[in-house]
């Protein structure tokens, strides 16, 4: 590691002496001088998980956190994925066993009262659902999800799977690739539930080159050659129209924007 400095952050939505009292017996255990605590307690609001999560991607840390509101809960492993930042779950797992051997619920803090409602579950099912089959990781979630994202690389699939979890909706995404044919589940379901992305040529060809400088990777690859996206978009489009689904054209449109199209044309189905 050198002698760069590391960052471990601490997220709380109390004092967060417990994440630090655990960071500082794991420290211990290694020969780690140059690591750095940060403490950011009291938390209340999304967006302070927001920017806590960027700061410790730019760094390139880590964050242990205990809280137990199940709002923020949910943000910060959604911002996890999303910076690919990894996080700790300090109290999480003990809380589950608890609840599990005991069948009893946690007392939330005073201010911080959210019951274990079937809202909340139904959502924490989906976001565990929207990790577990990213990306075309197991063609069966194609089957089981109530979404199916396909669009070439970098057409925002990944954000718009977690931003439906946090909704409660089950989304599944599929990269498409000409040179890797499609699963055979892809065509086994209705093409309601499918959502083809799509974005101007120019646009993605900006975001993939940005993309490739961000991990230190040349800018001459053909992943960011204008005759590639062209191929992919093109042979993307193909496949949509032989799905029969819906296509959305995701260029400059907020991830909440085309879940708004996604979740109004599901509305619409569910209204027939």
């Amino acid at each position: 590691m050198g002698n760069k400095q590391q960052w471990l952050y601490i997220c709380s939505d109390s004092v967060g002496e417990t994440a630090e009292a655990v960071a500082q017996a794991t420290l211990r255990q290694f020969q780690v001088g140059e690591t750095r605590i940060k403490r950011w307690s009291n938390i209340r609001h999304e967006d302070e998980i927001r920017r806590l999560m960027e700061e410790a991607a730019r760094v390139g840390g880590f964050v242990a956190f205990t809280l137990v509101q199940p709002e923020l809960r949910e943000m910060i492993k959604a911002e996890s994925i999303r910076l690919e930042v990894r996080v700790v779950d300090i109290l999480g797992p003990m809380m589950q066993a608890f609840v599990e051997t005991f069948g009893d619920a946690p007392k939330w803090k005073p201010g911080l009262l959210h019951e274990l409602d079937e809202e909340y579950f139904r959502r924490v099912d989906a976001m565990e659902f929207a990790v577990k089959y990213d990306d075309g990781k197991d063609a069966k979630g194609l089957l089981m999800a109530e979404v199916i994202l396909v669009g070439v690389s970098r057409t925002s699939k990944t954000p718009l799977s977690i931003y439906l979890a946090h909704k409660g909706i089950k989304a599944a995404n599929l990269p498409i690739m000409p040179e890797v044919k499609p699963p055979e589940e892809l065509f086994k379901i209705n093409p309601s539930r499918i959502f083809g992305l799509t974005m101007n040529a120019e646009h993605i060809l900006n975001i993939r080159t940005e993309r490739l400088k961000a991990v230190g990777l040349p800018g001459g690859s053909r992943y960011a050659s204008p005759e590639r996206v062209r191929e992919e978009l093109e042979y993307g489009s193909r496949l949509m129209a032989r799905l029969g689904c819906s296509v959305i054209d995701v260029t400059n449109k907020a991830i909440e924007e085309t879940a708004g199209v996604i979740l109004e044309t599901l509305g619409k189905l569910s209204s027939h």
